[in-house]
């Protein structure tokens, strides 16, 4: 089957995808089986020998606000001059959109045989992919990491081993506004040709 052109009728749906803003995603989220359909579609990603090098945590109801907590008391460990803003930033982190998916990508130091890097690369196109299929189902998404996708104690009480890592908070949720633009790139600018 021939892909079908785009007819001049708008954007093509990739070229009309643009975050959400945690801070503009409520309830309702996705019902359990409308993440696992968009899950579904993420997983269909480039992956050098078949790998799978990712993987799943979901964050929501009561879950949300107990990691906002627990990330306060981390940063307050962590530089106890914290200003109480700073503080209430972290608190609330989790707290906005109804779900949080932590795409967590899993990088085996036993697996020589491919590359650490196409490994996360992988786990970072499930991140986008599942931007794109919370669009396509009517929902707002956002792909965050921020200090708690690198900080140990965050990573130990997310259940994360020492070869895993955050790829992405994925904060998915209702919109209560229209996602804002921004101004995009010109590909012409970024593009050369090779020649020998």
């Amino acid at each position: 089957m021939s892909p079908v052109p785009n007819e001049g009728n708008g954007p093509a749906p990739l070229a009309a995808r643009r975050s959400t803003p945690a801070r503009l995603l409520e309830a309702p989220g996705p019902d359990r089986p409308t993440l696992l359909r968009m899950l579904e579609a993420a997983v269909r990603v480039p992956d050098h020998g078949r790998r799978v090098p990712f993987r799943f945590i979901t964050i929501e109801g009561e879950a949300r606000h107990r990691l906002g907590e627990e990330l306060e008391q981390i940063a307050r460990k962590r530089d106890p001059d914290t200003p109480p803003a700073v503080l209430e930033k972290d608190r609330q982190r989790f707290s906005r959109a109804p779900l949080v998916v932590a795409v967590v990508a899993v990088l085996d130091p036993e697996d020589h045989k491919i590359p650490a890097q196409e490994r996360l690369l992988s786990a970072g196109c499930v991140c986008f992919s599942l931007l794109v299929a919370a669009q396509a189902e009517g929902f707002g998404a956002q792909w965050l990491t921020g200090w708690p996708a690198y900080d140990d104690d965050v990573l130990a009480r997310l259940g994360l081993s020492e070869h895993e890592r955050i790829a992405g908070f994925i904060h998915i949720g209702t919109p209560t506004a229209e996602a804002p633009e921004r101004e995009r790139p010109d590909p012409r600018d970024l593009l050369r040709d090779w020649r020998p």
